[in-house]
């Protein structure tokens, strides 16, 4: 059924905009390189905790992409403006 892998950061309110921005970047550049992900989701929880949710079609392609990811520009751009990052891995079990 898939994987989602969900990170959770903290960012400074004001940088909103920016990282919607390098966040789109981000999602492009790795879309361009790696198979595999299918839907990004960005949601915000009160001003400055953000839940970053990407679905991709097998671990196989999750892992290639984290493994060749972090050497992207558009990665270094995007991370840099968040902090306090924590992530987890889960398999989709059931959609309705």
């Amino acid at each position: 059924m898939g994987i989602i892998r969900t990170v959770h950061f903290t960012a400074d309110p004001a940088r909103a905009e920016e990282i919607i921005v390098k966040r789109a970047e981000l999602i492009s550049a790795i879309r361009a390189a790696f198979a595999g992900l299918t839907e990004a989701r960005l949601a915000r929880v009160g001003e400055d905790t953000w839940i970053d949710m990407w679905r991709w079609d097998s671990a196989a392609n999750m892992e290639a992409a984290l493994a060749g990811g972090p050497s992207l520009p558009e990665a270094a751009a995007a991370f840099s403006l968040t902090r306090d990052i924590s992530f987890e891995v889960a398999e989709l079990v059931d959609e309705r």
